[in-house]
């Protein structure tokens, strides 16, 4: 990637009120965070790194995926999988005081409200696409879910 269009993200980044830009360009990735220093994922052959300043870095991601290799200790699922479709934090019920969205085993209907995925600091409510019971839950509350991750098996 060039450094020129790093340059100028870290411009849009000062400009906007936004605190984190990540774009991904082929194989690389290129992540400008301001406050605070990213840490590169973890993987057997180390990432490269090429600092712009103090709080940009271009990070090259790893060609495979570690947990596959280490294998899932998660049991399959055997049922409909509902996949996050965006990157955000999951939030299973609407405030730390209100009850969860849903549980195990409680029946759901197409269109009923799963969880919340926080992004950007807009909340979008992620709903059954079928209908059935709640086999799993495949992710903790308050935790950050990536694009295409399940979080719910329907049965």
């Amino acid at each position: 990637m060039d450094i020129r269009k790093v340059k100028k993200l870290i411009e849009l980044l000062e400009e906007s009120g936004i605190n984190e830009i990540e774009i991904r360009e082929g194989e690389d990735l290129v992540r400008v965070s301001r406050g605070h220093q990213i840490n590169a994922a973890t993987s057997l052959s180390a990432p490269q790194q090429i600092s712009v300043n103090s709080d940009a870095k271009l990070v090259k991601p790893p060609t495979h995926n570690v947990a596959e290799e280490k294998g899932s200790n998660k049991p399959q699922a055997s049922g409909h999988i509902v996949k996050s479709p965006m990157v955000g934090t999951l939030y299973r019920a609407a405030s730390p005081s209100s009850p969860s969205f849903v549980d195990v085993g409680q029946p759901v209907k197409a269109g009923d409200v799963l969880c919340i995925i926080e992004a950007m600091k807009m909340m979008n409510q992620i709903k059954a696409d079928k209908s059935g019971r709640i086999e799993a839950i495949l992710v903790e509350n308050a935790q950050p879910v990536e694009f295409d991750q399940p979080l719910f098996t329907i049965i």
